[in-house]
């Protein structure tokens, strides 16, 4: 800054209000300042001024963003609304281990984000005491806990209801009686209300939930590929299956159609998430479409709100996904009108 200041021939707390616009600055002055930024290569010390002010406008993000692209849907959501607020987004990828998880939140809490946006591993009970002692305000998203006790702001998509919407308009649209379902991967928060949204739709509609198989088929195409394997391996195996998220859903489908098999001939399919090009497979697929945008708004407000009211009492906030019928499941295509 005093290089800034001897360069434009002004003092310092010129060059600070032009900065800071924290004074009307003269407009020659001011542009005789910032024409002094460029040449200097100048940039504010932001740890400095955190320092001084005790907020680095910064929030933190720990999610598996890198491997599941429904996340990275996500982040971009978050990251339009954190920068319409005026903060910096910083992410780090959990790969949705504990360990990983802990790191991540280290790597947050050396930048003193003023709070973070956490989708919880199966085993989040450190990263919840880690961010706790440090007194970071936390928000969960995607992952709700099914503990009330839990006492943390979060933002979530129903899952139970809807799941068990899927498995009715298997049984009930499409006459299946033989229904399995490929489950994300095991103990995390969404992966058990899909498996019991999966067996309540069963029940609903006098099917034995315990005869139905469930797989869980993780987080990678060779996973799945083994969950369709032991699913297809049955003496009786299933007629229509229930995709747990957009990763086994494309996994799933590109491994059907190796075998000869393409929905709703032969196995007929719906799934969790809607992606991009979910309208684009052939034939296109039968979804229930989660609301990302409002996920990651609503994420920032409440972690906004916690910062500035900290013992408001915590929040949790469940969104409804939409039914989003094609062909998959075995549906007939649209009829679209003629253009005219």
């Amino acid at each position: 800054m005093s290089d800034v200041a001897r360069v434009a021939k002004v003092s310092t707390t010129t060059v600070s209000h032009v900065i800071n616009k924290s004074r009307k600055v003269n407009p020659a002055t001011e542009k005789a300042v910032r024409d002094a930024i460029e040449a200097t290569g100048y940039a504010a010390d932001g740890i400095a001024r955190s320092l001084r002010i005790g907020s680095t406008h910064t929030l933190g993000l720990a999610m598996t963003a890198i491997s599941n692209p429904y996340f990275g849907d996500v982040v971009h959501a978050l990251e339009r609304t954190a920068t319409s607020e005026g903060y910096t987004l910083i992410l780090t990828d959990t790969h949705d281990t504990p360990e990983r998880e802990q790191r991540a939140l280290r790597v947050l809490l050396s930048h003193r984000v003023d709070g973070v946006v956490l989708a919880p591993s199966a085993v989040p009970e450190h990263a919840y005491a880690q961010l706790a002692k440090r007194k970071v305000p936390l928000v969960l998203i995607d992952r709700v806990p099914e503990d009330a006790q839990v006492n943390i702001d979060a933002v979530g998509v129903e899952n139970l209801e809807p799941v068990a919407t899927l498995v009715e308009h298997l049984v009930v649209t499409h006459g299946h009686t033989r229904i399995g379902m490929l489950a994300p991967k095991d103990g995390i928060f969404t992966t058990k209300e899909r498996i019991a949204g999966f067996r309540l739709g069963l029940e609903r509609n006098g099917l034995d939930p315990d005869a139905a198989p469930v797989e869980h088929a993780g987080e990678s195409a060779e996973q799945t590929t083994a969950a369709l394997d032991r699913m297809l391996a049955l003496p009786e195996p299933p007629t229509a299956l229930v995709l747990g998220n957009n990763l086994i859903t494309v996994a799933t489908i590109a491994e059907l159609r190796k075998r000869g098999i393409t929905p709703p001939r032969g196995m007929a399919t719906v799934s969790f998430d809607d992606f991009p090009w979910a309208d684009s497979f052939q034939p296109r697929l039968t979804t229930m479409s989660q609301p990302v945008e409002d996920l990651g708004v609503i994420a920032v407000q409440l972690l906004l709100e916690r910062i500035a009211s900290p013992d408001l009492e915590a929040r949790h906030v469940r969104l409804a996904p939409t039914f989003q019928v094609r062909e998959s499941c075995g549906c007939p295509p649209e009829r679209v009108a003629p253009d005219i």
